[in-house]
């Protein structure tokens, strides 16, 4: 095993560089996939991952991958990945850190002429976030066959523009099937973007695997009216629908503690006047937990809880299933070495599930894949004010060169 050392400030410059791209007066970054910006950051990656004689394929997703020959070219590269787009109001470090992180493995690696035995790939996948174009993790969910590239393809934005259509805006829609391009395994390093590993005083987070996730739209439907002339009796306010599904969703996953969770994060209350009842409400549901059987028993009682909506108020209810995500159990080869690379640095260590979704989820149904957690200050993701210190981002990028290195010295060994 080699005892090279990732530059921690060069990773921590590109992190702060790049986040002058589509960046917020608050620090954050508003990098939504395939705008302008993201283009932007796109051309960036390709001229810095080519500046390291590395080659970039392009898929018809817009998923990037640029490769780093290895000794045997017979063997699929190990990938390390995430996401350069952002959340509207992101911070700097969701996404960013596990493909800044990985590059910086890449100059690593290059400055010291190691070639591994494997080749290696550095993967930029489109549209993890969702923010744009629903659902989210979208690229690499065709990649691994979750989705069509149809079903991707006829995505469109809050303003209607197809997801097609804004790949070819920006000109990033490759010549490559998507999941066309060979992959042996994933490495993601992530933000916890929560705050058991801060909360413990943990450096790094050996990720078991993903919970589960359900998100449905939902539309209640009443009659909007005079608020001055219509009874209380006689008012069908969708509103107060809304408002008894939101508790019930709270009271669906405090049923189910300490592991699942669920939330109500959006509301568009119409006509939303002051002087009119609330005639429709559309709003999200988001159901999340490690065990299938749990989330089962949450969504049946979602259903019950409408069933009551419906006759309680006398609303019309429409439920749309938006995404469903097995829980992942990530492989155990892959979470050896990320332990093995911790230790070798000497770092604290946890086992975790990650409550939110990533690349890795898709990834893991179609190769060994593994994630790295280093805290999240307070918490916070989706958030300007998210950070993860240097320090911190320095020691995940280290775990994940050495996590690498040794997955590939394992596979030397089985050859």
């Amino acid at each position: 095993m080699s005892n090279l050392q990732i530059d921690p400030q060069r990773l921590w410059d590109s992190l702060m560089d790049t986040a002058r791209v589509g960046g917020l007066p608050g620090g954050g970054i508003a990098r939504l996939t395939l705008t302008q910006d993201d283009k932007t950051i796109r051309d960036w990656f390709r001229g810095e991952v080519e500046a390291l004689g590395m080659t970039v394929t392009v898929d018809d997703m817009g998923n990037m991958f640029a490769l780093r020959a290895g000794l045997d070219p017979s063997l699929p590269p190990i990938a390390i990945g995430s996401h350069l787009d952002t959340q509207p109001t992101g911070g700097k470090f969701d996404g960013n850190l596990g493909v800044l992180a990985g590059l910086e493995v890449m100059r690593t690696l290059q400055a010291t002429g190691y070639v591994t035995r494997a080749p290696l790939m550095l993967v930029n996948w489109t549209n993890e976030e969702g923010a744009r174009f629903l659902p989210a993790m979208l690229g690499s969910g065709v990649y691994a066959g979750a989705y069509t590239q149809d079903f991707a393809y006829n995505r469109t934005d809050p303003d209607g523009v197809r997801f097609e259509d804004a790949l070819d805006g920006i000109a990033y829609r490759g010549p490559v099937a998507a999941g066309a391009v060979p992959l042996g395994a994933m490495f993601e390093l992530h933000i916890e973007q929560g705050p058991i590993l801060e909360a413990e005083k943990t450096i790094i987070g050996v990720v078991q695997g993903v919970q589960g996730m359900r998100w449905f739209d939902i539309t209640l439907t009443g009659q909007a009216s005079h608020t001055g002339t219509t009874p209380m009796h006689l008012r069908r306010n969708a509103l107060l629908g809304a408002a008894r599904l939101i508790q019930d969703v709270d009271a669906i996953a405090l049923a189910h503690a300490p592991t699942a969770v669920g939330t109500v994060g959006f509301l568009v209350v119409s006509p939303n006047s002051y002087n009119v009842i609330p005639g429709e409400v559309a709003l999200t549901v988001d159901l999340r937990d490690p065990d299938a059987g749990v989330l089962e028993a949450m969504e049946s009682a979602l259903e019950t809880a409408v069933a009551a909506i419906r006759q309680d108020f006398g609303l019309e209810v429409a439920v749309k299933p938006v995404a469903r995500t097995a829980p992942v159990v990530f492989d155990a080869g892959c979470i050896a070495a990320v332990r093995h690379a911790a230790q070798k640095s000497g770092y604290s260590t946890r086992d975790i599930v990650s409550g939110a979704g990533h690349d890795a989820v898709h990834a893991a149904a179609v190769m060994p894949t593994t994630m790295i957690f280093v805290p999240s200050a307070g918490g916070l993701s989706h958030n300007e004010a998210e950070f993860t210190d240097q320090g911190e981002c320095g020691a995940g990028a280290q775990v994940l060169l050495d996590a690498v290195l040794h997955y590939d010295s394992r596979a030397e060994a089985a050859n």
